[in-house]
């Protein structure tokens, strides 16, 4: 599905048409797949570390110098990981799926 561009045809509503892509606008889909999926890393760490934020620092029974860089560090690893394994969040497909029709149709043309 990667070599096949989905264009919908403005004229008829719902027409759906095929092309092949270009070598670039592969290239373009892989850089533009790996962008999104750093978005979704992005967005799921600030997720974590407002969630952390959220914990009240008296109630941490483990408190240690470097303990902030250390959760920053964890935080950022962790975002990576989810982001790779089975799709992530689902985030980065939807937002993927969104992007490339665009900009496979304005390449086109």
């Amino acid at each position: 599905m990667d070599n096949v561009a989905i264009v919908k045809d403005s004229k008829v509503a719902g027409d759906v048409q095929t092309k092949p892509l270009t070598q670039k606008q592969i290239e373009q889909n892989k850089k533009l797949k790996k962008a999104c999926a750093d978005f979704e890393a992005i967005l799921t760490y600030n997720l974590f570390k407002t969630m952390r934020q959220t914990i009240p620092a008296g109630l941490s029974i483990n408190q240690f110098a470097g303990k902030d860089t250390f959760n920053m560090l964890m935080d950022q690893k962790v975002a990576e990981e989810l982001s790779k394994k089975n799709g992530g969040l689902g985030i980065q497909k939807i937002l993927y799926n969104q992007l490339v029709i665009k900009t496979n149709n304005n390449n086109g043309q």
